[in-house]
């Protein structure tokens, strides 16, 4: 299961983090946010090791969805040492993902 992470803990959680962390920023709306999650749990369940996933709900954290220009809904960010890295707009396929992050999930395999 992918934690949750809030306009007050994403600092501490993202922004400070020690490696590359995927934030998954959604509303319970939003029905191609539901074919996203189960890849981004899948994904953090194969790869957590490396790489840390959280969720963000765009309607309890607008603060966070703004300050990153999220938009549209599902916006998957990865942060690298404080900075966005690479931004994936829109419901994808497990391969979008793998391709789009390879660099930082297979880093340190």
């Amino acid at each position: 299961m992918v934690s949750e992470v809030t306009d007050a803990t994403f600092e501490a959680d993202v922004l400070q983090a020690d490696r590359p962390v995927v934030v998954d920023f959604w509303a319970p709306w939003c029905g191609p946010c539901r074919v996203v999650s189960p890849i981004i749990d899948d994904l953090a369940g194969q790869h957590g090791d490396r790489v840390s996933f959280l969720k963000l709900n765009v309607d309890d954290n607008p603060a966070t969805a703004s300050r990153y220009n999220v938009l549209s809904i599902p916006t998957v960010i990865l942060f690298e040492r404080g900075e966005p890295q690479d931004t994936v707009i829109g419901a994808r396929s497990k391969s979008h993902y793998e391709t789009a992050w390879q660099r930082w999930l297979s880093a340190a395999a």
